[in-house]
């Protein structure tokens, strides 16, 4: 970085040897103070992801709009001109996590929330006798359901989602409505969708491998592959979610939101074709019907996913 104070003192706290210069010459650490203010430390890790040599935002202009470009040419060689695949990834996961939590609620438009939404929170929290979810049977309470558990024959028992749902249910009878809880699992799951990735990714790597000529591509080339595009997948749904925040302050609807979302997961699917296109280097007829299996692939493995992702939403809902 090469901002820091130089020390007096010439000789390097790293390996001892005499600093004449900026740098030692022999380790080449730079011989600065080792006391920081946070404003250093600050700017020091920012600089440090970002390259603030003008790498950072070649970087991103090609992740999201050349595909398959940056795997390419980092296992051509050329690895100074862009941001390290590993560092590049988290801190697009360090953004995916901030941006939205740093986002103001746009609804100061409607003074937070209207006398209406209110009163009928409180409607829907009085009115609550019986619980019903999953279109399953109407119940009370945890005595009943619990009764209802161990004498059901275990084919028609409740799935752990559906017991876990019951029982968060029950538990908040009457102090939460129906809405809010849809909102609290759909937070949940939102800030959870970079867990599922980054737990996702040796998977989807392993496929990839699997897929191509194991004596041309070795399974560390699909991991690069694979950092970059769920890279690209978490840049482009922060990308979304400002967008549809900068809508929503000027337009009350869902409409615009909708088609963002559309917009988000048709450009997903088209350039995953592409890069792997790009990268593989392959026939058109060839890639294309590899990377649709593929495609088919991931969706029911991240299905899966989704599930156990809800389930751990619905778990982890307060």
């Amino acid at each position: 970085m090469g901002h820091g104070k130089i020390r007096k003192n010439k000789t390097c706290l790293n390996c001892n040897y005499v600093v004449e210069n900026k740098f030692c010459p022999n380790c080449g650490q730079e011989n600065t103070e080792t006391r920081k203010s946070f404003h250093y430390l600050f700017t020091h890790f920012v600089e440090d992801l970002t390259h603030y040599d003008g790498s950072f935002w070649k970087t991103i202009k090609a992740l999201l709009f050349i595909p398959g470009k940056l795997t390419k040419e980092y296992l051509a060689g050329k690895r100074k001109l862009y941001v390290p695949p590993v560092k590049l990834y988290i801190f697009i996961s360090f953004v995916t996590f901030l941006i939205p939590n740093m986002l103001p609620d746009y609804s100061f438009r409607e003074e937070i929330h209207s006398e209406k939404e209110v009163e009928t929170n409180e409607i829907e929290k009085k009115e609550i006798n019986d619980v019903v979810v999953f279109n399953g049977p109407s119940i009370a309470n945890m005595t009943q359901l619990d009764s209802i558990q161990n004498h059901l024959p275990d084919a028609e028992k409740f799935s752990w989602l559906q017991y876990q749902a019951y029982k968060f249910t029950i538990a908040n009878k009457g102090k939460i409505s129906k809405s809010e809880l849809r909102e609290q699992i759909k937070e949940n799951a939102v800030h959870n969708i970079p867990k599922v990735l980054f737990l996702y990714m040796p998977l989807f790597a392993f496929f990839l491998w699997l897929f191509h000529d194991k004596k041309k591509w070795y399974y560390y080339d699909s991991g690069v592959f694979t950092l970059h595009y769920f890279g690209f997948l978490l840049l482009i749904f922060t990308i979304s979610v400002v967008l549809e925040w900068l809508f929503a302050l000027v337009y009350n609807g869902d409409e615009i939101s909708g088609l963002i979302g559309i917009g988000t997961i048709i450009y997903s699917f088209f350039y995953f074709f592409r890069a792997h296109s790009t990268f593989f280097g392959e026939k058109k007829y060839i890639s294309r019907l590899k990377g649709l299996l593929l495609f088919i692939i991931n969706i029911f493995l991240i299905t899966l996913f989704s599930i156990a992702l809800l389930a751990y939403s619905v778990y982890t809902t307060h």
